[in-house]
């Protein structure tokens, strides 16, 4: 915490008298210093504290640089929200930690024996929902994202309440096909082949609805329970396959989306000339951090609750019935880019108060999660991690946690570990 106090004051002091290079550069430093002393600290492995060491401070030490046009001065509030939110997530992750958590080499928990015959069937069931629920969107709406043209945001249109939470539920499938390959000791032909398919139409799904955010999501889960199921890293060969399809699989996205490369620069409006595969991932993390100083700027009054109360309004129905309870602007800096930050509703809700306990739940949840995986645990509890360390890695990018569909993707995953549920112990 030392290093990250005068590293942070270096960063204020240089972002006031306009020398952003030093100020981002100082934040970066921080960042990955402590990244590393925790990842030494546990062992040399890498943990949820790490994760959110690296992300949200090294995503605010991105923001500071001030490479687009659209960034401007923070407030003094903005700077003092960002510190407290990774301060309280530490604090509570120490403290939720307590006496087991000591450094050294982590010992890891057993994997529970579960009912191989229903991993396939939820494997198999949950890609043939997701893929009717796909069909049936497309017979109401009339098209298929990828298949129309001059339409940027295709997909923004492609929803029918309710119906779409299941269609995007395939990004799970790729990590059950994981679990499934690693616990599944004796699977016939068929039934590989079959799960074979199931990955590839999961996979497919969002390739349709032109849908860069849900593909990488789906990839990344399922890099994230390799991760903690294997315990051994990927092999090189299968990640670089990996990198440079999901890379390609962008591109064409992009361009299905009609989002050519003068198009982007128009919208990012940087400093400088930067080839575009440096100032889109630059603007989708930088952005995020200023969206959050023009909400501290510009909000009138916070909502007390409701903006991260909206997973509940909207599975409920209460939408429906009480629009009026989920009519809050978006304070952004540009119409085109609406993501986020972890803490922008939080802000919203309650202003620094709400940013401080909502941080230190999420530290405390993750100490939680990290002792639990060092216990006798379920192999899908790995899919259950894996997802809360995407939402901790891309803390930069949106509200996860006040997001209807994290939610549900929870809800899968505790309903399929309960459905193949076992008492033996295996492996």
């Amino acid at each position: 915490m030392i290093v990250y106090f005068l590293c942070y004051s270096a960063a204020v002091l240089f972002a006031r008298t306009q020398y952003y290079l030093l100020s981002g550069t100082a934040l970066l430093f921080a960042a990955l210093v402590l990244f590393w002393r925790e990842k030494q600290r546990n062992g040399g492995k890498v943990n949820l504290l790490a994760l959110f060491s690296l992300s949200f401070v090294g995503g605010e030490g991105v923001s500071c640089l001030k490479l687009s046009h659209l960034q401007g001065p923070w407030e003094w509030q903005t700077f003092a929200a960002f510190f407290l939110a990774y301060g309280a997530f530490r604090l509570a992750f120490r403290f939720a930690s307590g006496v087991s958590y000591r450094g050294g080499r982590q010992r890891e928990g057993r994997l529970a024996a579960i009912r191989e015959e229903r991993l396939f069937f939820a494997l198999i069931g949950l890609s043939l929902a997701s893929f009717a629920a796909f069909l049936i969107e497309v017979r109401i709406l009339g098209f298929v994202p990828f298949m129309v043209r001059h339409m940027p945001h295709a997909y923004s249109y492609f929803h029918v309440s309710g119906l779409h939470y299941l269609t995007v539920s395939c990004v799970l499938v790729p990590s059950l096909a994981l679990i499934y390959r690693t616990a599944v000791r004796h699977r016939g032909r068929g039934e590989t082949v079959a799960v074979a398919g199931a990955v590839l139409l999961s996979l497919l799904i969002p390739v349709l609805c032109v849908s860069r955010f849900q593909l990488l999501l789906a990839v990344l889960m399922a890099a994230f329970t390799w991760l903690t199921l294997r315990r051994e890293p990927i092999p090189g060969p299968l990640a670089a396959l990996g990198f440079v399809l999901l890379l390609g699989a962008y591109g064409i996205l992009s361009m299905a989306r009609g989002h050519s490369v003068s198009y982007l620069n128009g919208i990012f409006e940087m400093k400088r000339n930067f080839p575009i595969f440096v100032s889109q991932p630059y603007i989708y993390i930088a952005n995020n951090y200023d969206n959050v100083n023009c909400l501290i700027r510009e909000l009138p009054q916070h909502s007390f609750g409701l903006k991260m109360l909206f997973p509940v309004i909207a599975l409920s129905g209460l939408k429906f019935l009480r629009p009026e309870l989920t009519a809050f602007p978006l304070y952004v800096t540009k119409t085109e880019l609406t993501t986020v930050t972890l803490i922008y509703d939080a802000w919203y809700d309650f202003g620094i108060l709400g940013v401080v306990a909502f941080c230190a739940l999420l530290g405390f949840v993750a100490a939680r999660l990290e002792k639990k995986r060092r216990e006798q645990h379920s192999p899908v509890f790995c899919m259950f991690y894996a997802q809360f360390s995407i939402y901790i890695m891309l803390s930069f990018f949106t509200t996860w946690f006040s997001n209807p569909a994290t939610w549900v993707y929870f809800l899968e995953t505790g309903l399929i570990a309960w459905f193949i549920g076992g008492k033996r112990q295996w492996g």
